[in-house]
């Protein structure tokens, strides 16, 4: 069997990975908060633990791995977003308008992130059908010293879980004076964090030992976990963000809850993402969603290939470049394969790759071996791998037919004429034209060639001189 090599955070090393039953691999991963359009940095987890999720299905069986993803879909964020529709004159039960908005975002999150050709996760749970299993796992941890009520809320306190800060590598006392922590008057301890708070009339509730009220954030993945995957699982993942404090508390609730399991063994977390060098943001004018690109005319398939040319433990720089070197490559290799039957495995290099923690520079290197071997049976299968090359995603790289024949002599000509009065306006004139019209204009001392490009509007050429 393959061997796969996975860095674990948690130990800070690389380390074999050896599932705990093969037969019955489990992988959770930390959803979306439904209450709004998936931003580009929402989708690099996406699609890194797709990756992750058929690498496992390749080397075990996709009948032996449990892929479980959940969606937030009772948060502070949420009720923010309904009560503005409610301000804005809709006159519906506040209830009824985030569910309205809960669904809404869910299926917008299905499209974009099928759009990236991510497989959709074994289960997708929401938060709101594991509301008594959280309030079972606060009773319990209350029970056992690890939780107090106080003022209608529950608190979890951290210093009964001796570990706590293992996986982010810093001690209670140092994250109290490095951190801003929320103090409230009924906290033992500043670090102590909510498992259940009260819910107002206006806002979402459930009736619990300690008055109406929702589950605090932490308390829902360490819920929806345990009921799906047990008390010790493979792999847990998210963005790195979310190491402190949502994971750490995650794990601190969790052993304390079930001492018995030893939660999540192998802990991943990808990098976070930039925009043109700077960090994603809306003052800086260089935020956008996921939707924003699609429908700006960036395929999904070129979307995944950026993500995936950088290992998912670096940050990862997203460029306007990368995206244009992304769709001429998978143009080419879309083209090389075309009615190509694919091979039966991959080829070993790539699983080679994959298999040395995700390493997806080697995997890509690999491909464009298979392609420049010829070996076009093995580079369509290969691709796969990744989630690349399939008919899926294949729609935006059918270039529009065009008679382009006498732009490219139109052309041709100007720059015979530049060559000679070394003067290149008409070209550069030409070109422009071509270019707006989403033509790629290739010239060497072959010649000029024109090539449609999926953007292609013909319109813009008619009537042009």
């Amino acid at each position: 069997m393959t061997d796969i090599q996975l860095y674990n955070t948690r130990t800070r090393r690389k380390e074999r990975f050896e599932p705990l039953d093969p037969d019955n691999l489990r992988m959770y991963v930390c959803g979306p908060t439904v209450y709004d359009r998936a931003h580009l940095g929402n989708a690099r987890p996406v699609v890194t633990f797709d990756l992750l999720f058929r690498l496992l299905r390749h080397v075990y069986g996709a009948d032996h791995v449990t892929y479980v993803r959940n969606f937030t879909d009772v948060d502070d964020k949420i009720n923010a977003a309904a009560l503005a529709r409610k301000q804005a004159g809709d006159a519906r039960p506040l209830e009824e308008l985030i569910r309205e908005r809960t669904e809404e975002t869910i299926g917008w999150y299905h499209a974009d992130m099928d759009a990236l050709g991510a497989l959709r996760p074994s289960q997708e749970p929401r938060a709101t059908e594991f509301i008594g299993q959280m309030i079972a796992m606060i009773g319990d941890l209350i029970e056992k010293g690890h939780a107090y009520a106080a003022e209608g809320h529950v608190m979890f306190r951290v210093r009964s879980y001796e570990d706590y800060g293992a996986l982010s590598g810093r001690s209670v006392d140092d994250m109290i004076a490095g951190a801003r922590v929320e103090v409230a008057p009924f906290k033992e301890d500043p670090m102590d964090f909510v498992l259940w708070k009260p819910s107002d009339g206006d806002l979402p509730g459930w009736d619990s030992p300690w008055g109406r009220g929702r589950p605090g954030w932490h308390i829902e993945c360490s819920a929806m976990s345990h009921e799906l995957l047990g008390d010790s699982f493979d792999i847990h993942g998210g963005g790195i963000d979310l190491q402190f404090p949502h994971h750490e508390n995650e794990i601190a609730q969790s052993c304390c809850a079930h001492p018995e399991g030893g939660f999540a063994k192998v802990w991943m977390h990808n990098e976070m993402l930039q925009v043109e060098g700077k960090k994603m943001s809306k003052s800086l004018g260089n935020f956008f969603t996921v939707r924003d690109l699609l429908e700006q005319g960036v395929p999904g398939e070129v979307i995944r290939f950026v993500f995936l040319s950088t290992h998912y433990r670096k940050p990862m720089d997203w460029t306007a470049e990368k995206a244009r070197e992304a769709e001429a490559t998978l143009r080419k290799w879309r083209g090389l394969v075309a009615g190509i039957e694919p091979a039966p495995s991959p080829a070993p290099e790539v699983i080679d790759a994959l298999s040395d923690d995700l390493n997806t520079a080697g995997a890509i290197a690999a491909l464009h071996g298979l392609a420049g071997a010829g070996d076009l049976a093995g580079l369509k299968a290969s691709a796969g791998l990744l989630g690349l090359l399939g008919e899926a995603l294949g729609g935006w790289a059918k270039a529009p037919e065009a008679d382009l024949g006498d732009w490219t002599e139109r052309l041709a000509a100007a720059r015979a004429a530049a060559m000679d009065s070394k003067d290149f306006s008409e070209v550069d004139r030409l070109k422009a034209l071509l270019i707006d019209a989403g033509v790629e204009v290739r010239m060497s001392k072959a010649g000029v060639e024109l090539l449609p490009g999926a953007g292609f509007d013909p319109a813009k050429l008619e009537g042009a001189e």
